[in-house]
């Protein structure tokens, strides 16, 4: 299949052009580097730079039914940056995703898939896991405009019969996360372990959340591409971890006893946060298999590699 990668330089959307490049199809990577990295994309890959809004762009990339499937993951993914400038992840997240959409219609793209978001859609949960029933209810403009993207391809399936697939992730962590800007806690703590510095943890680190490794999204993503028609799934491991807990883990791969710093909560910040992937097993065969502690060391040492060790530059 030919397949196009939005945020393909990105580290979700890297590893799954990859994967897609290893398993035959054709794919084309569309990224504005504006967080994402060219080494990051693989050899054979073929990369265009530019920005998802850029009407003109978008439709001429997707002309002549270039494409049989769009998987996309370029956004606006700081909920900090989000509070800051709503109008900015509006651009980016909402008018991104309808100038993909419009494109691809008349491009005669067949599939879309659509990385949302499990604890930013889902907001401050009423139970735990939250299965894809729970009531959507963002407190961050970046979950808001995750759930209107969520909205416009529940419309372009019904009005123009586009198969579309929403995954509904977790917190996602592994190699190549990037420790600045927008970075998970699981990307900071390892870049700063990796250069024996201490770590900040915001409040008493008791706040949990849902940790999956990168390796299973991207097994998530292919079972979708195979088999999915229409489906919205969390990919989420339903299991609750906090930020103490993930910090002995890396640095017990680290090799380090030095203990973190606390220092003040994060304000509005969400106190605990799971998905269920049950769905997501009934209906792909999908659930995570790599344990934490395994993806963390994994994590943790390939930022203490030639390849994985991450600059700011």
């Amino acid at each position: 299949m030919r397949i196009l990668v939005t945020g393909g330089a990105g580290f979700i959307g890297s590893h799954i052009a990859e994967r897609l490049l290893e398993l035959g199809h054709h794919v084309v990577v569309l990224d504005d580097l504006s967080t994402g990295r060219e080494e990051n994309i693989p050899g054979g890959v073929e990369f265009v730079k530019g920005d998802i809004t850029d009407r003109q762009l978008v439709s001429e990339l997707m002309d002549d039914g270039r494409f049989d499937v769009v998987n996309h993951h370029a956004a606006q993914m700081d909920v900090r940056r989000s509070v800051e400038d709503p109008t900015f992840d509006a651009r980016v997240n909402i008018l991104g995703i309808l100038n993909l959409l419009q494109c691809s219609i008349k491009g005669g793209v067949k599939k879309f898939m659509f990385a949302s978001t499990g604890g930013a859609v889902y907001g401050e949960q009423a139970r735990y896991p939250a299965d894809e029933d729970h009531p959507t209810r963002p407190v961050s403009p970046y979950g808001i405009s995750k759930l209107a993207g969520e909205g416009y391809l529940f419309y372009y399936r019904i009005q123009c019969g586009l198969q579309t697939v929403i995954m509904r992730y977790a917190n996602i962590y592994g190699p190549r996360q990037n420790p600045f800007g927008e970075a998970g806690v699981v990307a900071i703590f390892s870049h700063k372990l990796a250069q024996d510095e201490q770590v900040t943890i915001h409040g008493d680190g008791l706040q949990t959340r849902d940790y999956v490794y990168i390796e299973d999204v991207v097994t998530a993503n292919l079972l979708a591409l195979d088999n999915a028609d229409s489906i919205t799934f969390n990919v989420g491991s339903g299991i609750e971890t906090d930020v103490v807990t993930l910090y002995k883990h890396l640095a017990k791969a680290a090799g380090t006893d030095l203990p973190p710093r606390h220092g003040p909560p994060k304000p509005g910040e969400q106190r605990r946060s799971s998905i269920s992937p049950q769905f997501a097993y009934e209906s792909l065969g999908w659930r995570p298999k790599v344990p934490l502690a395994e993806g963390l060391a994994r994590t943790f040492h390939s930022f203490i590699t030639a390849d994985g060790r991450q600059t700011s530059g």
